[in-house]
């Protein structure tokens, strides 16, 4: 069933052609993923997601939009009285920061930039449908 991605997909098949980035955003939740609602970033802000840690305690995780110069550096955040340290990873693009982020950190082999091809054939056949 793709219920789960209708709306991303359809998010990313109507959006209109701005220079706005759009991130997905979700507050802090001690969960090992957040889904997010998509949100408008400025100019120099790329897509994050947050993962903090504590010890003895379960991880934490954000996502929404950050000022370039902050991305990979950690920071100190506190939820529920907990003091976490929280590194952010960045990503680029258009609602970028979902599960599986769309940074590539190293050359894609041959079938990796086959399925990656046929992925986004699929997601152009899935907003042509919707």
């Amino acid at each position: 069933e793709l219920k789960g991605w209708t709306l991303p997909l359809a998010n990313l098949c109507l959006a209109p052609m701005a220079a706005a980035k759009k991130c997905y955003y979700c507050d802090v939740q001690v969960a090992p993923h957040c889904v997010g609602i998509p949100m408008n970033c400025g100019e120099e802000e790329d897509c994050y997601i947050g993962h903090g840690t504590a010890q003895g305690l379960p991880g934490i995780i954000k996502k929404g939009c950050i000022q370039t110069i902050s991305c990979d550096w950690p920071q100190s955040i506190t939820h529920l009285d907990v003091t976490y340290n929280l590194t952010t990873y960045c990503y680029p693009g258009d609602l970028c920061n979902v599960v599986q982020p769309c940074r590539v950190t190293k050359p894609l082999d041959a079938t990796t930039a086959v399925a990656v091809a046929a992925g986004f054939l699929l997601a152009l056949l899935l907003c042509w449908l919707l």
